[in-house]
């Protein structure tokens, strides 16, 4: 493999981070810096899980030429790892070269840069980039002040909680803090911050993950959980509307109140450009309409207040309208289904006919396909798929749980990988590394796209995620991938520092540095804190949380609930409704149809006779038929006029759709950092 198999990883990855971002961002609206640098954070933490495996498979490489040889192990990584002359022949014989061989000099170079570019993105640009996206400053060095201002209160405090520990560790275990300690002191600090957060997440996914695909295998249960959610959409909706009708007032005041030669209209300018446009059409039409002479004007900090509410509220708008189609579209998909199951003819029949059928639904996923899919396969593969993940959740569990005992080996990732390691087969080395990390990395990655902290963080996709979100997203995925890594390595024993083994250590672990420095953490945290996962694991099976946050007025679907079946009974109505709208909106399309094809054949029978008549101009046949194929064209001109569809929408002109799926309300947030 060498440098050919570790480049299409590295192009591999890129390609999914990229996909990925496309989804939940909106490549064509949204600045080019925020999604470089939410591409960037994504793509090094992807980086980060596929090649550890390949990390793994080296250091057991190198640790069989140690074993072998009379070398010191620094030795041993130096130079034979590169140096095929200096190996002895019974070292060759026994030690077989990886297929994924790599280099010496490329990992250790390769993690560096990794990890030390993630953790500057998560610690020093995404937070000053998250602060500068929100800010509504009218102006580059307001933004850049706001943000500098933020993060030197927010990480200020950090920073002295971490001096007061610093000198803690040094006084107490009179430590000469050189250089490379301080290096792995804030190493370490860094990770047991990710640690912690880590334990919670992979906790709730580890059960939630496999109970999702075994719910998901019934019909029934995937569309009374789409009417609850339609249920709490349309409250969220509505008030979202509200929001931005109660800010676009505001707005309007202001417009009304800054007059054209005022010092602040620029910045009101700039507010208005962050409207919708039916908005900005309105108080065009009607300018300082009811200015009064004795009203206050407001100052440039009310201003900057009004900026940042008009972007959230307008944003929050989009983002509902959006989630609402997609929500309507899921079920009358899934009400379909239902009304399939028992066709004798083996097909879904559709209610609305989808406005685009890409060349995949019409060769391939076709509607008896999709019938076979929907209503026969997709039980029993959801349900074993759920069985399969439920298995890796209990040995993740079990791992997390009996790491730390090195004799005898409990961990049934260290039991496997020694077991591939004692017959040298990389291969199988590779792949168990591969799905239980990928597995780990699904069950936290999963959390992090599906928690909503309020209207502060969600990440929502049909690239309806906003700037804030999408860094705070980065930010999330490089603070707990190097813990998530380190945690991996003590369940398969190739971190010294908790197995207590003496072996060597893999390229990504020189890297992080020796935790036992700080023996508190290397013998305490680290090995006692996961176990914790046990008590969330059984927290999420009972749903302790979502009872919580209802308790709270956070409503989750939970089916033993009485107000969830008030929400699921509320959301069948809404479904009715919406079904009976989009009823008469397609009969009304397909009566538009017929008149315009019965106008098509009169038309051509009318040029086909005048072919075949040589009438003269004058003559009474003549004036009548002039008559009336007039008045068939303000028939037609009426038809058209009345039933013509308003495809699009004055407040959204911006909205686009492919393949029926992908849908963008979002106005061009460029102006957020281009407003002077």
């Amino acid at each position: 493999m060498s440098a050919a198999g570790l480049c299409a990883v590295v192009v591999v990855v890129f390609f999914m981070a990229f996909y990925l971002l496309h989804r939940y961002g909106d490549l064509r609206k949204q600045h080019s810096l925020v999604l470089l640098g939410t591409l960037l954070s994504w793509y090094l933490c992807f980086l980060i899980v596929f090649i550890l495996p390949l990390d793994v498979s080296m250091t057991i490489y190198n640790q069989c030429i140690h074993d072998n040889s009379n070398l010191t192990p620094s030795q041993t990584q130096g130079e034979l790892s590169d140096s095929a002359p200096f190996q002895p022949s019974s070292v060759a014989n026994v030690c077989v070269k990886p297929w994924s061989y790599i280099p010496h000099h490329v990992l250790p170079v390769f993690w560096r840069v990794v990890y030390w570019t993630s953790q500057f993105l998560t610690w020093l640009l995404l937070p000053f980039m998250q602060s500068y996206a929100r800010s509504g400053a009218f102006s580059i060095v307001g933004k850049v002040k706001t943000a500098l201002i933020e993060n030197a209160i927010y990480y200020g405090t950090y920073f002295l909680i971490f001096i007061c520990l610093l000198i803690y560790v040094s006084v107490h275990l009179k430590l000469r803090l050189t250089r490379s300690e301080l290096q792995t002191i804030s190493i370490t600090a860094a990770n047991t911050w990710g640690l912690f957060l880590l334990v919670l997440l992979l906790g709730y996914g580890l059960v939630e993950i496999p109970r999702s695909y075994w719910f998901s295998s019934s019909n029934s249960f995937l569309l009374a959980k789409t009417y609850f959610k339609v249920a709490k959409l349309a409250t969220e909706k509505a008030s979202a509307e509200e929001n931005l009708a109660d800010v676009m007032e505001e707005v309007v005041d202001l417009n009304e109140s800054v007059r054209f030669n005022h010092s602040l209209r620029k910045c009101v300018d700039t507010i208005l450009t962050k409207c919708p446009i039916r908005y900005q059409e309105e108080m065009g039409r009607n300018p300082q309409s009811s200015h009064c002479e004795g009203a206050s004007f407001p100052t440039r900090s009310g201003l900057i207040k009004l900026h940042e509410k008009v972007i959230s509220a307008v944003q929050r708008h989009n983002q509902t309208h959006v989630q609402w189609s997609l929500l309507l579209d899921k079920a009358f998909h899934l009400e379909d289904i239902a009304k399939s199951q028992g066709s004798q003819m083996r097909v879904v029949t559709r209610t609305f006919s989808p406005n685009h059928l890409g060349w995949v639904r019409r060769f391939i996923y076709t509607p008896t396909v999709e019938w076979y899919w929907e209503c026969a396969f997709r039980k029993t593969f959801c349900r074993l798929l759920a069985v399969l993940l439920s298995l890796l959740s209990v040995a993740v569990v079990w791992s997390e749980c009996t790491f730390f005992s090195a004799q005898p080996i409990l961990s049934l990732f260290a039991v496997f990988v020694q077991k591939a390691e004692q017959h040298y087969n990389y291969i199988l080395i590779e792949m168990v590394c591969f799905v239980s990390i990928l597995f780990m990395c699904v069950c936290v990655y999963s959390t992090v796209f599906r928690i909503r902290v309020f209207n502060y963080y969600h990440l929502v996709p049909h690239h309806q995620t906003d700037a804030y979100s999408l860094l705070f997203s980065g930010m999330l995925f490089c603070r707990l991938t190097p813990p998530l890594c380190l945690n991996f390595l003590g369940l398969i024993h190739l971190d010294s520092a908790i197995s207590h083994q003496n072996r060597m250590q893999t390229s990504y672990t020189s890297i992080m540095g020796s935790m036992r420095l700080l023996p508190v953490i290397a013998d305490g945290f680290y090995v006692y804190y996961p176990m914790l996962v046990v008590l969330l694991c059984i927290a999420t099976i009972y749903k302790l949380g979502s009872r919580f946050l209802n308790l709270l007025g956070f409503y989750q679907f939970i089916t033993d609930n009485e107000f969830t079946s008030e929400l699921v009974d509320e959301g069948k109505e809404l479904i009715r409704r919406e079904r009976r709208i989009r009823q008469r909106a397609e009969d009304g399309k397909n009566q538009r149809w017929a008149w315009r094809e019965r106008f098509r054949v009169l038309a051509t029978s009318e040029r086909s006779g005048a072919d075949y008549s040589e009438l003269d101009e004058n003559s009474p046949e003549t004036e009548m038929r002039t008559s009336v194929n007039r008045s068939y064209g303000n028939i037609e001109e009426q038809h058209t006029g009345l039933l013509q569809d308003n495809s699009g929408d004055d407040s959204f002109p911006n909205r686009r759709s492919a393949a029926g799926q992908y849908l963008s309300f979002a106005p061009s947030l460029k102006g957020l950092f281009d407003d002077v």
